[in-house]
């Protein structure tokens, strides 16, 4: 019965894993009978025929309830009330005395039947199941897991350990947990521009403003590498001149990280408070300038001669 044996095996046989999980469920122990053997399943399918004889045949019945109705009467009042034939027992004495104390209570609501499958972990930290994406950690990118599925819950299995769990997402729909990605890549991950805002206010003022800025435009996670760039600017400049150049900025409406990184490469660095000394810049001479002697005073040619003699 391929709905139930996975693959046949005289001392192993493997089960379809969503039966396996309502035998485990319901407390059954499953023994497998072998292929083409069929004297293993001979005392069970011998009271085929005495059912057919004893019960239904040429009866005939106006619906299932009437059929089941049948059946129980059947079972209770003629199948149960003979003597068996091996036990040389009364099947219905034997029930009330030793088998009903020991049943389990019917199940109070069906059997949620799982979906188990193969999926390989893609670069995005994502796998694929019934059209729906669920994150896994990052060192099982690349490598395929097992997956079980039900109406609630997804578990994602490497090999018998179970790595990650989450709630059952509608087709199209993702789940994912940023704590599956590396540090620092989650906030891109889960596009969580809101963070990523708080990050550069954490490096100036007018660095998370010229953030904002920069975010402020309908689709804000299309312009986030902008904002990563002006936070590598403060890491190799530092805070403080960042946060200078975007207050400049600012003032005159300019919102181009590139022309903060130039402004920050063109701009001489000052000297350190440490040593005390200052540096002069030599401005270069413009470009019609004149040089001061012909700016000095000249006396008239007759005064001149005048103080000679």
């Amino acid at each position: 019965m391929k709905a139930i044996v996975l693959r046949a095996d005289e001392l192993a046989p493997v089960l379809v894993p969503a039966f396996l999980d309502y035998a485990q469920t319901r407390g059954l122990f499953v023994d497998a009978a072998r292929v083409r053997s069929p004297r293993d399943k001979a005392r069970v399918e011998n009271q085929v025929a005495y059912v057919r004889e004893s019960w239904f045949d040429g009866e005939s019945f106006t619906s299932l309830d009437d059929a089941r109705v049948s059946a129980e009467r059947w079972c209770r009042d003629v199948a149960g009330a003979r003597v068996h034939g091996t036990t040389r027992e009364v099947p219905r004495e034997v029930f009330e005395a030793r088998e009903r104390s020991a049943m389990k209570p019917a199940p109070a609501a069906p059997f949620d039947v799982p979906y188990w499958t193969d999926a390989k972990v893609h670069p995005d930290h994502h796998v694929q199941v019934l059209r729906s994406l669920y994150s896994v950690p990052t060192r099982y990118v690349g490598s395929t897991v097992r997956v079980r599925a039900d109406s609630a819950s997804v578990r994602i299995y490497a090999g018998t350990e179970l790595v990650k769990v989450h709630a059952r997402v509608a087709p199209g729909k993702r789940s994912t947990d940023p704590s599956d990605y590396p540090m620092g890549k989650d906030v891109a991950a889960v596009r969580d521009v809101a963070s990523l805002i708080a990050s550069a206010k954490k490096c100036g003022v007018h660095v998370g403003v010229y953030a904002e800025r920069l975010l402020a435009v309908p689709l804000p996670w299309t312009r986030m590498r902008l904002v990563y760039a002006l936070l590598r600017l403060c890491k190799k400049f530092g805070n403080g001149r960042v946060e200078a150049i975007c207050q400049s900025a600012l003032a005159f409406d300019v919102v181009d990280v590139q022309r903060v990184a130039r402004m920050l490469e063109t701009a001489k660095t000052p000297a350190s408070p440490s040593t005390g000394q200052r540096t002069v810049v030599a401005l270069p001479a413009p470009r019609f300038a004149r040089s001061t002697e012909h700016f000095a005073t000249r006396m008239p040619a007759a005064a001149a001669t005048k103080e000679d003699s």
